[in-house]
């Protein structure tokens, strides 16, 4: 007990001093953020952009699609440029040329390697002065500058326009003509294009050849090459990633397991009976398998766009389902499906673990599930109409699509969500709150971290709250990963972990007191490199060196636990055999199995192969990130949500009438068919995509060019054996529930006729 009590000190001190330092760097962020000029002017006194336009750019670009169209500092999709780089390679061969022209009279091509050279020299002497006055808070460009913005911005005004000489460039970017209507929009978009690429390659005041965005994106024309900090921290990453997972396997083997628990001879849950809300939770598991079904069908049409642009298979399907929406829909509601299982669980969870149901809890649970419907049906619908009828920014904002990856809902649906979730903790805590009470209770010590990983669940879902419209880039970037690290990758994990420990040792499988030791260490370990490793999402949005070493450090210590992963895998496959009546959790253990793997090799593997500081520098906004992304969320979170769902079904189904036949091929095919997705198509396509990256620049992995080049077409092409194979799991498990829901109703109708 005395153990147990210092694991839970030290776990409160790791929490306390990592979001203290994640905090105080958030200030360090909107202080050294790049600055918003009251204005961009010539030297000649000609305006070229207010402070205004790219404020208001920035709202334009997030209302028009944003991250789900293309990315800036390479956060969002990836068949679109990355835009930030796309202007700044446009720029600066524009200001070339117009250099080249007034001092030769020829093009830059057209000239000897000598003058080249000077013109060269000259153009990342010109690009990377830092020309902002802080007092009048003005950018002084000379005038060919000016020239060349005029030119860069014209071509995004057709593009975001009708013009139909860029009909071939939007269908390769997946885009639908008169993206942005209004003109006075369109130059406030090229406004904010320009001061993103602006921040990317201008030096940071006091410091040399380091931009805003530490020299990212890769761009050899202006010097954007990797910072030394860039590389040091990358190695020192490294070297305490192998000294981390040495300990880690020095720990595990002079902690080894001690005697073998003695497994209960039958199921100590078999005659437990759901109570009412409890049995109430079951049609949250049927919508958790709508909803996955519904993102595998927008997953592969929103593929099939990275193809035919606007088409489906020759129909011109983005008429009435664009990639923007396709794409939100399938991020989503990935989100979504998973988060509404392991809600189910811990409604369904709550009342078993502590054997009390509250009052009118049944009716709680009904009203929750109601108004998560209508939050997933209500912010799908008006995202969807914002993004067809164009509805401006302020409709996009607050009840439409935000245009920010996995956190695009509007603020409306938002609040409505972090409410809901409050609801669910308060359904959670009144159900659980006798066990926690009860200082005798079995358990009581995992059953608290439950509860605390279920409250930092509801809370922490504040952080979608944190920006505004007019909110600084760099932090608007900062609070959402809060939001998608910390909340879906962080405490969610801590949740599943728990509750899945909880089941184990409630069926006699594990100790109670070692599970509830190891979930706390567990708990430590995870979160002393997970809460500051939020951070190596941030090396290049416009972050300060400091960004670069705490979250190379901290990411590094991120991958340590998952090394042993997979060995925990082995060791809850050996449950299945522990006796006779353990396979009747078969498949939901088996996820658990899946989980492990999948933490090593999608979590672990594809994770580490970017997070250094040297590797993100090239392949962020590649293919490089889905396929860790795909691996990692399906893979871990989405394999531990169904997981947790079988053994609801179970708890919550006749035994008789369980069959398990449709669940085998299930389980197979949707790990074999994302082993397939990933390792046949997204990662060749980002090794390939890296390449480009780093021989020639970021513009060039995401242009046209090697986007909509035969290989990676082909590439593209190779995912359809995999997505058809996963989607044959994703019927099998709907088919096999859907079977489970009539044998209910056939058991019930013939209880009645008798």
């Amino acid at each position: 007990m005395k153990s147990t009590c210092r694991l839970w000190r030290w776990l409160a001190l790791v929490c306390l001093l990592s979001f203290s330092a994640l905090l105080y760097i958030g200030k360090e962020i909107y202080l050294s953020a790049p600055p918003i000029p009251s204005a961009v002017v010539a030297s000649d006194g000609k305006v070229v952009f207010t402070g205004e336009q790219i404020q208001r750019g920035q709202q334009v670009w997030l209302a028009s699609g944003g991250q789900q169209v293309g990315t800036v500092w390479g956060h969002g999709s990836y068949v679109a440029p990355d835009w930030s780089a796309d202007w700044l390679h446009r720029e600066a061969l524009a200001l070339r040329d117009i250099r080249a022209q007034q001092d030769n009279g020829r093009p830059y091509q057209a000239l000897d390697a000598e003058h080249q050279y000077m013109l060269d020299g000259w153009l990342r002497q010109t690009m990377r002065h830092n020309s902002y006055d802080p007092a009048s808070r003005l950018i002084t460009l000379s005038p060919e500058r000016a020239q060349a913005i005029a030119q860069v911005t014209a071509h995004y005004q057709g593009l975001y326009g009708t013009d139909p000489a860029f009909d071939l460039l939007r269908e390769q970017y997946a885009m639908n003509a008169d993206a942005v209507p209004n003109q006075a929009d369109r130059q406030a978009l090229a406004a904010f294009f320009f001061w993103s690429a602006w921040s990317a390659t201008t030096d940071r005041p006091g410091q040399t050849d380091i931009t805003y965005t530490n020299n990212w994106p890769h761009e050899p024309l202006v010097g954007n090459t990797p910072t030394a900090a860039n590389g040091m921290w990358s190695i020192v990453s490294v070297i305490l990633l192998i000294a981390g997972i040495a300990g880690m396997i020095w720990f595990h083997s002079a902690h080894a397991e001690g005697e073998p628990v003695a497994t209960p001879a039958r199921d100590p849950l078999l005659n437990i009976r759901p109570t009412p809300s409890m049995r109430a939770t079951k049609k949250y598991f049927y919508v958790v398998i709508g909803l996955l079904l519904t993102q595998v069908g927008m997953g592969a049409i929103t593929a099939h766009y990275a193809v035919e642009g606007h088409s489906f298979f020759g129909m011109p399907l983005a008429t009435i389902l664009p990639w923007v929406v396709s794409r939100t829909i399938h991020t989503q509601f990935g989100v979504l499906w998973i988060a509404t299982a392991w809600l189910a669980t811990g409604l369904y969870i709550s009342p078993l673990l502590s054997g009390h149901e509250p009052k009118l809890q049944k009716l709680g649970v009904d009203v929750l599930f109601w108004a998560l419907i209508f939050i997933v049906v209500g912010s799908t619908a008006f995202g969807w109409i914002g993004s067809l009828q164009h509805l401006g920014t302020s409709f996009s904002f607050w009840i439409g699509n935000q245009g920010l990856a996995y956190t695009s809902m509007g603020r409306v649906w938002q609040i409505l969500l972090f409410i809901g979730l409050l609801f669910w903790l308060l359904l959670m805590g009144r159900a659980l709150m006798p066990a926690l009470k009860n200082r005798s209770t079995e358990g009581r010590g995992l059953i608290a971290m439950v509860f605390l990983s279920a409250a930092c669940i509801g809370m922490f879902y504040a952080s979608s709250l944190a920006w505004g419209q007019r909110t600084h880039y760099s932090m608007i970037e900062y609070w959402r990963w809060w939001l998608v690290h910390l909340w879906v990758e962080g405490f969610f994990e801590v949740f599943a972990t728990a509750v899945i420990a909880l089941i184990f040792s409630r069926l006699g499988l594990i100790r109670m007191e070692s599970a509830n030791r190891a979930i706390v260490m567990e708990t430590i370990v995870f979160l002393f490199g997970g809460i500051l490793g939020t951070l190596h999402h941030l090396y290049f949005t416009g972050t300060s060196t400091a960004v670069i070493a705490v979250g190379a450090v901290f990411s590094a210590f991120e991958v340590v636990p998952l090394a042993l992963i997979g060995l925990e895998g082995w060791q809850t496959y050996r449950k299945t055999r522990a006796a006779p009546w353990v396979a009747t959790y078969r498949w939901s253990i088996l996820c658990f199995v899946a989980v492990g793997v999948w933490n090593t090799v999608g979590a672990g593997l594809l994770g580490f192969s970017i997070n250094p500081p040297i590797s993100l520098y090239y392949v962020q906004g590649l293919n490089m990130t889905p396929a860790h992304g795909h691996a990692a969320l399906f893979g871990v979170y989405g394999m531990l949500g169904i997981g947790l769902m079988l053994f609801c079904l179970r708890g919550l189904s006749e035994r008789e009438n369980w069959e398990d036949k449709w669940l085998m091929p299930s389980f197979w095919m949707l790990n074999i068919g994302l082993f397939m997705m990933v390792f046949l198509s997204i990662l060749p396509s980002g090794i390939y995509q890296a390449w480009a990256s780093v021989s020639k620049g970021l513009w060039y992995a995401r242009s046209p060019e090697v986007i909509h080049s035969a290989l990676m077409q082909n590439l593209v092409w190779l995912r359809v054996p995999g997505d058809i194979v996963f989607a044959a799991g994703v019927l099998c498990l709907g088919w096999f529930a859907l079977k489970l829901l009539g044998r209910r109703r056939a058991l019930t109708v013939a209880t009645q006729n008798t």
